[in-house]
């Protein structure tokens, strides 16, 4: 690997215009088709398998119009006042008028007659929906909004008179609802604010899909430039790994862009591939760049040789490190969710094109540098401290380590085991407008229809009934009977018919109780339950949809299949740092430290996303659930790129053992030589996936804080403590390996032993790595 990668590095250093111009035509053929295409996002997170995913695939092919997503707006009064006066009746009506004239708007009128046709008489379905309407049991705190004695479709009004709600029904699914429907109802709502002081706030279900970045992640970049100047001492070696990173990423997000038209995008998944494409990216370079500079100024090499060095070398490293990655992202698609299988996969070929171009076009570009990588200044400074001992920081620190090494490890456990503990009270869901800032629409919107009817009512459930028996028949009687009893269900505060065919009939049922509350999630069980007193007497099977049921069986699903995934990619990146490090000790003890890391960073997401503490410093108001494919998505980038540090700091350790350290003096060496880059990586990597918590998503919120948490206890307390702390416990021992074993597994020469050993058979004047103090 090591001689391969070298020669690969050397050519490109000779003939950079060739890698250059390569990469630029790719990106300009990128660029070409999202001109030609367009980008195309959405919010589409179906979960295949599910019951309210077959549920919504059954009206969708015998009652496409009820399988439609469901949209609400709230109209609200000014304080003190009524919103039933004739002029903001009028602007009312008028505003819920134009929505029903709207495309994929279903209009109740039209919807009422051709389910009055379908029923085998109009007496019948008069009669369905009279039995239907007298089942509830107690007058509520709220009733139709009223114009000239008509009710206006689809409104309610508080009975103070300062709120109303104005729900209805697309006909086609939410998730595949555009942008430009969306906007096309806020505007129509928008217009009754005219001239009546009516404040009209769009709910959750009408919020915009967008793609997630704004200039907070500029301070991450920020923070990395001023970071690799800090570490590479010169403004051409910083702008480097910028320079290649930002090329890797915009040919990852923007090929996922370019084919959005063909392919369902998740707006969540470009945001993805960018935190993931950035860190990894200016985390590669940074590592080959450093490489590079030390062999330039501490071997007096060419910058030519020592470029095609340290693409043998740490361009190894970089490759399995890559690869680990990609494998930790791939193991997604086992899940089966398209759209986790999506951003996988996007976010896995981001990173496999950053990979390429650290090994290729970086080495090219540093052909066009030359000697000028490193200042007179620098060399003159290494000549001036060749031969003195380093007793820097972190020879300190890991001597220290090595001198306490029990204490290190009884003490990192117990921290983070008590980081870990609130992790036993995580609660999954899909944060919505129940934990929206204050100050947003949505929010507003939740608060108004809580206080106004009910919290139920922020999370409709659509039930669909059908008889178990295939040759019965859907009845109005059995309708109005079954509406009766689903409206005495405990925690049921409205049953409402929707339609009927003689296979099925649907409801529109809503709880008492806020979409993300465990009594709701409870009454989604019971009514689908085959064995409940309400199934069994009126003979029927029950089905549960709708966005709230939506997420409450994605949450369950993710749940099941998280250990599976975590199993698959354990043992896959398991197989792989066998092969790079020829260690059994090694890999557990990697696994094994990431598990605590990952453990500890869930509880501290759970305290500050659940629990709410700093909650202002992250600038949100309120703890809600946390994203429910979270923990799949931020385990397979934390687990890929923890095994990034473990690949680079232990293979230095190894590379030392293999040129002559024994026991903790291959710690030691192979600590001090990367220990600084490995932090200033971190630093790197935290500041990028930091800058993505303050953006307004709160998916991408809690995803930019777990990764960045995860990476600063990983990087600072397990690889920067733990790992030599362990290592030197078991000292050569830990590069023991079964003869049996190390007989069938390939060297891959990770190290660059092999590519030493033929550089000093054919070039006498080359001084080898082993030779080097650095």
């Amino acid at each position: 690997m090591s001689t391969l990668l070298y020669k690969i590095g050397k050519t490109a250093f000779r003939k950079p215009g060739y890698f250059i111009i390569g990469w630029v035509i790719i990106l300009g053929i990128v660029i070409s088709m999202i001109s030609i295409n367009g980008i195309h996002i959405s919010s589409e997170m179906k979960i295949e398998g599910t019951e309210s995913q077959k549920v919504l695939d059954q009206l969708a092919k015998e009652l496409p119009a009820a399988s439609g997503g469901q949209g609400s707006v709230v109209f609200k009064a000014p304080d003190n006042e009524r919103l039933d006066t004739p002029e903001r009746v009028a602007a009312i009506m008028k505003g819920v008028s134009e929505v029903y004239g709207l495309d994929k708007v279903i209009n109740p009128a039209d919807y009422a007659a051709a389910q009055a046709s379908s029923l085998s008489s109009s007496s019948d379905a008069a009669q369905s929906m009279n039995m239907a309407q007298s089942a509830t049991a107690s007058p509520p705190p709220y009733g139709p909004l009223m114009v000239n004695n008509t009710p206006v479709p689809g409104v309610l009004i508080s009975s103070d008179g300062s709120t109303a709600l104005f729900q209805f029904q697309f006909t086609i699914e939410q998730s595949a609802i555009t942008q430009d429907v969306f906007d096309s109802v806020i505007q129509s709502v928008m217009k009754v604010e005219q001239g009546t002081q009516i404040k009209v706030l769009p709910g959750e279900t009408l919020k915009s899909v967008s793609i997630g970045v704004g200039s907070a992640e500029i301070v991450g970049l920020v923070i990395a430039v001023i970071v690799l100047l800090i570490t590479l001492g010169s403004v051409v070696a910083a702008g480097l790994p910028l320079i290649t990173a930002l090329l890797g990423v915009a040919i990852g997000v923007g090929g996922a862009f370019s084919i959005s038209k063909f392919v369902d995008m998740p707006s969540v998944t470009s945001v993805l591939a960018l935190m993931v494409g950035l860190a990894v990216g200016i985390d590669y370079a940074l590592f080959i760049v450093n490489r590079q500079r030390r062999l330039i100024i501490d071997q007096r090499l060419s910058a030519q040789e020592a470029t095609a060095r340290a693409i043998g070398t740490s361009g190894s490293a970089v490759f399995f490190a890559g690869l680990t990655v990609i494998i930790a992202l791939c193991g997604m698609l086992v899940i089966g969710l398209t759209f986790l299988s999506t951003m996988a996969l996007v976010a896995a070929a981001t990173v496999l094109i950053n990979v390429f171009v650290a090994l290729t076009l970086l080495p090219a570009l540093l052909g066009l540098v030359g000697e000028r990588i490193c200042s007179k200044k620098a060399r003159e400074k290494s000549v001036k401290s060749s031969g003195s001992s380093s007793h820097g920081v972190a020879d300190k620190w890991v001597k220290f380590v090595i001198k306490n090494r029990w204490a290190t490890v009884i003490a990192i456990i117990l921290i983070l085991g008590f980081a870990a503990t609130p992790i036993t009270k995580m609660e999954m869901g899909i944060p919505g407008a129940s934990s929206a800032n204050l100050d947003t629409n949505a929010r507003q919107s939740y608060d108004a229809i809580s206080e106004g009817f009910g919290e139920g009512f922020n999370g409709p459930l659509i039930l669909v009934a059908e008889p178990r028996n295939a040759s019965a028949k859907m009845t109005p009687e059995l309708l109005g009977g079954l509406a009766m009893e689903l409206q005495g269900q405990n925690n049921v505060t409205q049953v409402s018919p929707l339609g009927m065919t003689e296979d099925l009939a649907i409801f529109s049922l809503i709880p008492k109780t806020g979409p993300n509350d465990a009594a709701t999630k409870t009454l989604v069980n019971d009514l689908r339950s085959t064995d409940s007193s309400m199934a069994k007497t009126f003979d029927v099977k029950l089905g549960v949809t709708g966005l709230t049921a939506v997420n409450i069986d994605m949450s369950a699903k993710l749940s099941q299949v998280f250990p599976i995934y975590v199993g698959i990619i354990i043992l896959l990146s398991l197989i792989i740092l066998l092969l790079v490090f020829r260690s059994i000790i090694v890999p557990i003890k990697a696994t094994i430290g990431f598990l605590l890391s990952i453990l500890a960073t869930f509880g501290i997401t759970t305290a500050v996303f659940q629990w709410g503490w700093l909650h202002s410093l992250f600038g949100f108001d309120t703890g809600g659930p946390l994203l429910s494919f979270m923990p799949i998505i931020v385990t397979g980038i934390l687990y890929g790129l923890a095994m990034d540090y473990q690949v680079f700091l232990v293979s230095s350790m190894r590379e030392s053992y293999v040129h002559g350290h024994r026991g903790t003096e291959s710690v030691v060496h192979g600590y001090n030589q990367v220990s600084r880059v490995v932090v200033a990586a971190a630093i790197i990597m935290v500041s990028v996936f930091a800058g993505f918590i303050f953006t307004d998503d709160v998916m991408i919120k809690q995803i930019g804080f777990t990764l960045a948490v995860g990476i600063l206890i990983d990087a600072f307390i397990i690889r920067m403590a733990l790992v030599p702390a362990v290592m030197a416990m078991f000292g050569d021992k830990a590069w023991s390996l079964p003869k049996w074993l190390d007989r069938i597994l390939p060297n891959l020469d990770v190290e660059g032993e092999k590519l030493m050993a033929t550089l000093s058979t054919h070039n006498d004047e080359v001084k080898p790595l082993s030779d080097s103090k650095s």
